[in-house]
């Protein structure tokens, strides 16, 4: 029981990273459950305080990975309707075109990229500044890529612990 443990975690420490990476699906929660699942290993001693710090940086990176884009989108010069325009466009990758069975590029990655960035642009092209949309929407794009980074960092973090001690358990 403990080796599956281990395997489990170490894989879902792997599709974490992965999960970084491709939008849709939600790597820094499972980085942590397979952090939480080496806890219950014998021999593997992660403190409660790890966890619970580990836990608290899974929630705010998971937070700041859709905020991000739109703070974005108004540090690039966009208006509210930029910043609305990409929260809608957000909204529309990740539920609204899947519920209708539209994925755009492997796993989604396309609309939720494009989703952000196409609403920023056309938010502020309803708000007459057209001559700021291009830019709010590369503002956009950068927060995407900007939480992205971050993702990544937490599930090589996640990713190091992991390997690391259950290895050392495996050997």
């Amino acid at each position: 029981m403990d080796i599956t443990l281990v395997v489990v975690g170490i894989i879902l420490g792997l599709i974490g990273l992965v999960g970084a990476i491709v939008p849709g699906l939600p790597g820094t929660p499972f980085s942590f459950i397979g952090l939480l699942l080496l806890a219950f290993v014998p021999g593997i001693d992660y403190s409660i305080s790890f966890l619970l710090i580990m836990g608290v940086i899974a929630t705010i990176v998971t937070v700041l990975d859709y905020i991000i884009p739109i703070y974005g989108t108004k540090k690039f010069g966009g208006t509210k309707m930029g910043v609305r325009g990409s929260t809608i466009g957000l909204i529309v990758a990740i539920i609204i075109l899947p519920l209708l069975g539209i994925v755009i590029g492997p796993f989604g990655i396309g609309g939720i990229i494009l989703g952000p960035f196409l609403g920023a642009y056309i938010g502020e092209l309803m708000a007459n500044n057209k001559e700021n949309a291009f830019r709010s929407a590369i503002g956009s794009f950068i927060g995407f890529l900007a939480g992205t980074l971050i993702k990544v960092i937490y599930g090589f973090v996640a990713l190091f612990f992991l390997i690391k001690d259950g290895v050392a358990f495996l050997i």
